[in-house]
């Protein structure tokens, strides 16, 4: 594991009388294990509000370990609840557990077997790490308070965290904080990144229906050519951010799919466009959403069709913020070193429906680094993605300790 950093001690962990070591060093005496389990969660992909296996191995862990277990919520989601000590604060510490509705491409022993699904985001990866914070935490309660690990649904695009917020998460498990984390492709093993504010875009879908008249290829006089009409309307999109958004403000448009006629020599009745727009700012989604809708609607009225613009919120942009940003950073430096830390990294405009539960409890969300090359540079969302087992016990370290730091046990 070329370029790992030197494992600083943690000030927190040292504070306590048993002064147990840093939570990265101890989750590494069960890292075989919870590599055995990531890959089988690999090898069994379970797409949104169907992870009925994952759901039923998470839960069975989680009870080996004296873990309250409560499931059903939001669908196949799971909340493990440990309490220690008589503190009165709660964290909550989430992870993703579907797979994506994709083909694999990888050839080693633990690739898909679920023909057309995949673990091509890394969730199977997110899930192992909770389980293995869960289990540290369990085994050493170097905190005063209770936990809450949410296992959550359905993250991708179906709308998991908002099924259980619906169902009363924060009500049934309240929380002063929650924590999340993504592996990042391309940043090193043993590195994070974070920034407090927008951390990720808010995302939503579109779809366009045009509506003209068809007829003969050959004779176009006598048509309304749908195709045409939404060719122009694509290339009006272009314009909304470049002409509608302020340049302080960041905002992608991107037509994703044109879905026309069949045969050659026929002009047909409709046209279908779909894509998909991100912004950091949900002020700016309104602002866009209400130019695309002018848009489609007086270009067709132009060309003497309609238009119908769908448009749906996915997420909210992912927000962290200030203060517990900084004591999640702070947690990492203490068991990476500072220089391992980056504390500015730029905002992407991928997004992430843990920001519902960020807009519910104040919170922060970090990027956990899945290595160079070979070994975890594959982007997510690839068919030969595979997370780099490598980055466990950084995963599961930074969540069990910013727990310690955001509940530190008092001194026996």
């Amino acid at each position: 594991m070329r370029g790992l950093p030197i494992i600083a001690t943690n000030p927190i962990l040292c504070a306590a009388k048993e002064a147990p070591v840093n939570p990265i060093q101890h989750i590494r005496r069960y890292q075989d294990q919870l590599t055995e389990w990531r890959r089988d969660f690999h090898a069994h992909p379970e797409t949104g509000f169907e992870e009925q296996r994952t759901s039923a191995l998470v839960a069975e862990r989680l009870a080996a370990w004296g873990i309250e277990v409560h499931r059903g919520i939001g669908g196949t989601g799971l909340v493990g609840v440990l309490r220690n000590g008589n503190g009165d604060r709660a964290v909550g510490l989430r992870a993703d557990m579907d797979a994506l509705d994709m083909p694999e491409e990888n050839e080693f022993a633990h690739r898909s077997r679920n023909p057309g699904k995949m673990h091509g985001c890394g969730h199977d990866g997110h899930t192992t790490m909770l389980l293995g914070a869960a289990r540290y935490l369990a085994e050493t309660k170097n905190f005063d308070g209770t936990v809450h690990f949410i296992f959550q649904p359905a993250e991708e695009g179906q709308g998991g965290a908002r099924a259980m917020i619906a169902e009363g998460l924060f009500e049934r498990f309240p929380c002063n904080s929650v924590y999340g984390l993504h592996n990042r492709p391309g940043m090193e093993i043993g590195h994070y990144g974070i920034r407090a504010g927008a951390m990720m875009a808010g995302a939503a879908f579109f779809d366009i229906h045009v509506h003209g008249k068809g007829g003969h290829g050959a004779r176009p006089e006598s048509t309304i050519d749908p195709v045409i009409c939404g060719a122009q309307i694509v290339s009006a999109l272009q314009s909304v951010v470049a002409r509608n958004v302020p340049p302080a403000d960041t905002a992608v448009v991107s037509v994703t799919g044109f879905t026309a006629g069949q045969a050659y020599n026929v002009i047909p009745e409709r046209v279908a466009l779909r894509g998909t727009v991100r912004t950091y700012r949900t002020e700016v989604m309104r602002l866009v959403e209400a130019r695309m809708r002018a848009l489609a609607l007086s270009i067709a009225t132009g060309f003497g069709a309609t238009a119908e613009l769908a448009f749906r919120e996915i997420t909210v942009p992912v927000l962290n913020s200030e203060a517990e940003t900084t004591l999640i950073a702070d947690a990492a430096a203490a068991m990476v070193g500072e220089a391992h830390v980056d504390r500015q990294r730029p905002p992407v405009m991928g997004s992430e429906d843990f920001s519902y539960m960020l807009a519910e409890r104040p919170g922060a969300y970090i990027l956990v680094g899945n290595g160079l090359g070979e070994a975890g540079g594959c982007e997510v969302h690839n068919p030969r993605y595979d997370f780099n087992d490598a980055a466990i016990p950084y995963g599961a370290g930074i969540l069990a300790a910013v727990v310690e730091r955001e509940m530190p046990r008092l001194k026996d």
